[in-house]
């Protein structure tokens, strides 16, 4: 019953790690799962204070439809003050019911069967998806370490860059948890008005950097706006995923694209969501700066607990993830299967992210560091074990 463009999806790893997860547990292993980059920190009490007044309204639980009219001034503000990016609220600024939603009806505004789009492999897997939904074709750009984790579109063929429509590009990375100076966005910029593409930057993980760092927003670069658009959302920033709530902002004709598809297919975000990312986002860095602590005192925790049993990791310099070279002579996902059946310990397996995760498995940082430090203890002990350190 499946219908054509379904036909080449697959379940596959994400399915199966969640089915043996859950034989794991039957067999009364207590888990410590280390593979979803679900936020285990609450937002900010303020966020959830302004959720609960405004769902106590009985006259907001009606269709919003759009976004309510302090929300597009909100983010244009945000990131005036944040990357000294000047945004029009009306024309330049879309809500959509987080990055996930919004990128993947994207492709279906802009895609035509046949089209190209530049996917990274690894990449996060809702790029190529959306892609083949839309009947499009998807080029794989390899990040691999010898290229810093970064693409190279000097190695792309012309006669493909002639053919793009869209590349997809994700700095602060994941799985790949990188950032991209200026001079990187300032070649994308290059490539994509030579070629007439235009880029997706998605900047979901956009404030959670660590040591003091900032990530370059794509569109501080002169003529990023011309060729492209940039997703957020506040899911990372604010610890606010099950709300599903986020934006895009940036080129005017993408914008418009997507809203009329959007028009046929949404009916707005719940009102008091809607007025809790209102306050999130007037609220500057005091709503987030606990966390990147929190998170940063995480990743050098578990750092440091790889390298004393001789797993030496690259450190991270932002998000909630560890990409991290397996350190034996098997596949991601058998590591990742070994390690869960013997320990309990999930991690997610970097082939999920593309053939050339293969080698790598990503560790995320969502467990308090009682629990991380556990499970650096039990995958010890597995690998001395197994005989592989």
């Amino acid at each position: 019953m499946k219908s054509d463009r379904l036909q080449g999806l697959s379940l596959g790893i994400f399915t199966e790690l969640a089915n043996r997860k859950q034989k794991v547990k039957q067999q009364g292993r207590k888990v410590i799962d280390l593979s979803v980059g679900n936020p285990d920190l609450p937002p900010h009490p303020r966020i959830m204070s302004t959720l609960s007044t405004w769902a106590q309204d009985g006259s907001k639980y009606g269709y919003t439809l759009h976004a309510i009219p302090a929300f597009n001034p909100a983010v244009a503000q945000f990131y005036s003050d944040r990357y000294n990016v000047d945004l029009q609220p009306n024309q330049e600024i879309l809500q959509v019911p987080g990055t996930q939603d919004g990128l993947f009806q994207l492709a279906l505004s802009i895609i035509n069967p046949g089209d190209y789009a530049l996917v990274t492999d690894p990449g996060y897997p809702i790029y190529e998806t959306s892609v083949k939904l839309a009947g499009g074709r998807v080029y794989y750009i390899p990040l691999t370490e010898e290229n810093g984790f970064f693409p190279r579109l000097d190695q792309i063929p012309e006669s493909i860059l002639k053919k793009a429509k869209l590349l997809f590009i994700n700095f602060p990375g994941n799985p790949i948890p990188q950032l991209a100076p200026p001079s990187f966005f300032e070649e994308v910029v290059f490539y994509a008005k030579k070629f007439d593409f235009k880029v997706i930057h998605d900047f979901t993980y956009s404030e959670l950097v660590f040591d003091q760092e900032r990530a370059t927003s794509f569109l501080n670069i002169p003529g990023a706006k011309e060729v492209g658009v940039k997703f957020n959302s506040l899911s990372k920033t604010f610890h606010m995923a099950g709300c599903r709530i986020g934006y895009v902002v940036g080129n005017m004709e993408i914008i418009q694209a997507l809203s009329l598809l959007m028009s046929h297919t949404h009916y707005g975000i719940f009102y008091p969501i809607q007025k809790a990312a209102e306050e999130a986002l007037k609220s500057g860095d005091s709503f987030y700066r606990s966390h990147i602590r929190i998170y940063q005192s995480r990743r050098d925790l578990v750092i440091k607990e790889l390298k004393k049993s001789g797993w030496d990791v690259m450190n991270p310099p932002a998000t909630m993830y560890i990409w991290a070279k397996i350190p034996l002579s098997v596949s991601s996902t058998e590591f990742c299967y070994r390690l869960m059946e013997d320990t309990g310990v999930v991690l997610k397996p970097g082939s999920a992210f593309g053939k050339n995760g293969e080698g790598y498995v990503r560790i995320n940082l969502v467990q308090p560091e009682v629990q991380l430090k556990k499970a650096m203890n039990l995958i010890h002990h597995f690998l001395l074990k197994q005989g592989w350190v």
